[in-house]
């Protein structure tokens, strides 16, 4: 039977409805560029045919790749953690009946020795969900408009309505590169036009004001473009998302903001995916399966957080080897094994070495 609905149903559909305003908004913007470029400006106002063919032609290249990207950007659903982080009914059972502390942490652990999760809350905690009941993966983090959790969280945009995250991360820098690119060109081949508005070299029809607006719209459109482009592109190279710009993740060995980094190739193979020919499509080619990422010491970074004792936490041996702070799953371990793989052999020799000097260095190792 189902229940009634009520007062609240009816705002959570008036609240999913306006919600959608931004989106729309983007599309007559879009909608209307179209009409004012492709009839009042190539149609009617340019005299030279190859021009107007060229511009027609370069246009709806780049119009296409903006809209594709757009729409996978907004239709492409986020992905949640897999059934394996999900707590049984008799653990969440377990859970409720533990008072919020250690015990309740004792538990988790339990629940969490056998899942990839190498990061911890600020306190050194496992990172649980009490809205979804579960154990959250790595950079996975709670969405309160969509109000579940995404794995590889970046941010949640209103500009998509959609939280962009593992899944559609790659559309949406996509859809950042092709708007930008979309109005830039419009800037470039409406630019003289623009001009002769001012001077009175344009037929006085509504086709001069449309021009005007275009230029106008497009100009503004692409400074805000170009910084968010920019802002995306260095979080890509770094291998951070914008929720870990703004904090760093904690490992167990401390607060480590360059963690999740594997130096530039590897970084934007992790979005874009080994296959070159696919870099440039709106088509999914990013690696692993969002639950579980390499992760590696780093260098000494002056604006690195320090561990609780003082001493800034080194990230690569002497021997300036890389290496994974716990084994990674298949899906993912070869972004590091193309320069360097790890036994146990090499791991313990390597703990030999730091642990002794630095008891942060130490490598946990889990049992």
């Amino acid at each position: 039977m189902m229940a009634p609905s009520g007062p609240s149903s009816l705002r959570r559909r008036c609240r999913r409805c306006l919600y959608w305003i931004p989106v729309l908004f983007i599309s007559i913007i879009v909608c209307w560029s179209y009409y004012a470029y492709v009839i009042q400006l190539c149609l009617v106002s340019m005299d030279n045919i190859g021009e107007k063919v060229l511009c027609l032609i370069a246009y709806h290249f780049f119009v296409l790749l903006f809209v594709w990207s757009y729409w996978k950007t907004i239709f492409t659903l986020p992905m949640n953690p897999t059934k394996e982080f999900h707590l049984s009914y008799a653990d969440k059972e377990l859970i409720e009946r533990e008072p919020r502390g250690e015990s309740q942490q004792d538990v988790l652990r339990r629940l969490a020795k056998d899942l990839p999760v190498y990061t911890r809350t600020m306190s050194g905690a496992i990172r649980y969900c009490d809205r979804c009941q579960l154990v959250k993966p790595d950079r996975c983090h709670h969405c309160s408009v969509c109000d579940k959790c995404i794995l590889k969280m970046d941010h949640h945009c209103p500009w998509v309505n959609n939280c962009v995250g593992f899944s559609n991360y790659k559309f949406f820098l996509l859809f950042l590169a092709y708007s930008l690119f979309y109005c830039l060109f419009i800037v470039a081949t409406d630019l003289q036009y623009f001009i002769k508005f001012w001077t009175n070299g344009l037929p006085d029809t509504q086709a001069k004001f449309h021009i005007m607006f275009l230029f106008f719209a497009a100009a503004m459109f692409s400074v805000s473009l170009s910084s968010l482009f920019g802002y995306h592109c260095w979080l890509v190279c770094k291998n951070r998302s914008t929720l870990e710009a703004f904090r760093s993740p904690v490992f167990r060995h401390g607060t480590d903001k360059n963690g999740f980094s594997l130096g530039f190739s590897k970084n934007l193979r992790q979005v874009f995916g080994d296959e070159r020919k696919y870099w440039l499509l709106p088509v999914f080619t990013s690696l692993g399966d969002g639950c579980s990422f390499p992760t590696c010491l780093v260098n000494q970074d002056p604006e690195q957080a320090t561990t609780p004792s003082g001493t800034n936490i080194v990230a690569k041996s002497a021997d300036n080897h890389q290496f994974p702070a716990k084994p990674l799953r298949e899906s993912q371990s070869h972004l590091l094994t193309d320069s360097q793989s790890w036994t146990e052999s090499s791991c313990s020799e390597e703990k030999g070495k730091l642990g002794m000097s630095n008891p942060a260095l130490t490598i946990e190792k889990e049992t």
